[in-house]
């Protein structure tokens, strides 16, 4: 027991020596660096200990992915095309071979804002997103595949319902943040009961608003008073999101998602 622990703090002192912080390094090396580490600890302990050869894993051959990414892009896998195998020429949504010209499957890999070739942010130009949108609508037209097989046919239909729910899900700002938080891992319970007293009272003020309103117009008034608070929690959601504040950002959507509601009843009425 003595030797062991002798021995390993040899190798504990050799590991923290060649260790090197990984936040300053490229995929590159970051893969160089740590199939240098495994290299280390596999001589280390062939040498120190009498294990059999199925615990001395040799870890060089496998792929190592850092948390930080240097592009979401380019750690995706390439995908080629099902009918003549070559790689798409673009880093936007592969949707027809350059080469054969055959309509490819959806790629589940792509993010709704890859789709449109946009930056994975909350602020983007809502009139753009639009204008993109009916473009690939264009491009998968029922008349434009109507020659084409069966199976292409399939696909043409995928990845439309797949277009038509990434922009119905970025060009609402609730939608669009919830989306952004769950790209970044965090999951948003949109049936959470509110505990905050404040946001309680305001609500249930709302609501009585909304249900003495003698006409049209005052539902008009409550309904921009309700828009203007959205907007406002929507900025604060923008913001949070920029500085990585994941309750703030949670907070934001809470609120926004009872002014939606409030909006939605609003509409009702009118």
């Amino acid at each position: 027991m003595n030797t062991f622990r002798l021995s390993w703090r040899r190798f504990s002192f050799l590991f923290r020596r060649h260790l090197r912080p990984t936040s300053s390094l490229s995929s590159t090396t970051f893969q160089s660096h740590t199939q240098s580490l495994s290299s280390l600890s596999s001589s280390f302990f062939s040498r120190h200990f009498k294990f059999p050869a199925i615990f001395l894993h040799d870890f060089s051959n496998l792929s190592f992915k850092p948390f930080f990414s240097e592009s979401s892009s380019s750690s995706s896998e390439i995908r080629r095309c099902w009918n003549c195998n070559s790689s798409p020429t673009t880093s936007q949504l592969f949707l027809v071979c350059d080469s054969c010209r055959c309509i490819q499957p959806v790629d589940s890999s792509v993010d709704y804002f890859r789709i449109f070739g946009l930056e994975r942010k909350y602020d983007i130009e809502e009139n753009s997103l639009e204008g993109l949108y009916k473009d690939w609508q264009k491009k998968l037209h029922p008349d434009l595949v109507h020659s084409k097989s069966e199976s292409e046919k399939e696909y043409a239909a995928e990845q439309s319902s797949r277009i038509i729910d990434a922009y119905r899900t970025l060009k609402n700002s609730l939608s669009r943040a919830i989306y952004l938080m769950k790209l970044q891992g965090v999951h948003v319970d949109e049936e959470q009961t509110v505990s905050d007293p404040e946001l309680l009272a305001e609500i249930m003020e709302i609501r009585e608003s909304v249900e003495d309103a003698p006409d049209p117009q005052a539902l008009k008034q409550i309904q921009a008073e309700v828009h203007e608070r959205l907007k406002q929690w929507s900025n604060t959601f923008a913001g949070a999101f920029k500085s990585q504040d994941i309750e703030e950002a949670l907070n934001a959507i809470r609120r926004m998602t009872y002014y939606k509601r409030a909006n939605e009843e609003i509409v009702k009425r009118l």
